[in-house]
């Protein structure tokens, strides 16, 4: 059971995830008000498998993660503002049993934002490919530099409180999303926390990390990113 009386809601961007949605929707915890699997443009039935699950579906064509989160977003604040919303891969290397964890400390008014890091627990930090070791080793050091944010990861299972998500004006459409979130909390000196979480190889191959072309876009888009929101002004305190 998620923590108190408050609002939690999930976003689950997908593209092509027909084998892995449905397990990922049967393990999420009791508690979650809203269930939000945004479509990206798959081809082999993904959406129809969430809604059959349970979820509320909504099709965005244009392809790209952060796009797919926006999309995802948009949908909430059509149907009513949650007072936390989390993020969550749909490919099951996430582990949404332990979502709890995650909501507890904004529920709790500890924190605005919480990352589960897949880099504080060994196993899990062998699960992941060595590019998304590197890479992620490599922007939290930047995070740390340049921002002054102690982070371990750039993991996609997050929970963030709306009221803040929502003066970060999160506008990344591709592989930056995650780290202009982190960016632009630590810019607005939101309240940062991290957790240990639980990780597995995902099913299927990985669209970013799985080839060298995308890794090597992630990583470009992720330097990138760093390198140009640190010349922004910070956002109004949260």
């Amino acid at each position: 059971m998620l923590v108190g009386r408050s609002a939690v809601d999930v976003v689950i961007p997908a593209l092509d995830e027909r084998e892995s949605i449905g397990l990922v929707l049967a393990a999420l915890p009791p508690g979650v008000r809203r269930v939000i699997v945004v479509d990206n443009g798959s081809t082999d039935g993904t959406g129809e498998v969430a809604r059959a699950a349970g979820a509320r579906v909504v099709r965005e064509p244009r392809r790209g993660y952060g796009r797919a989160c926006l999309t995802g977003l948009a949908e909430l604040g059509r149907l009513g503002l949650p007072d936390v919303v989390a993020f969550l891969d749909a490919d099951y290397s996430d582990h949404p049993e332990e979502l709890p964890q995650l909501v507890e400390p904004v529920v709790e008014d500890r924190a605005d934002l919480v990352v589960g890091s897949r880099m504080l627990r060994p196993e899990s930090r062998r699960a992941l490919t060595p590019q998304a070791r590197f890479g992620n080793r490599l922007a939290a050091l930047l995070l740390r530099r340049l921002y002054g944010l102690e982070a371990t990861d750039l993991g996609p299972f997050r929970a963030v409180r709306w009221t803040t998500l929502a003066r970060l004006g999160m506008r990344d459409t591709g592989f930056g999303w995650t780290v202009e979130m982190q960016a632009k909390a630590a810019l607005a000196r939101a309240r940062y926390a991290e957790v240990a979480v639980s990780y597995r190889p995902r099913i299927g191959r990985s669209k970013i990390s799985g080839t060298l072309v995308g890794s090597i876009r992630a990583g470009t888009k992720i330097l990138w990113s760093l390198a140009r929101l640190r010349g922004t002004a910070a956002p109004t305190r949260t």
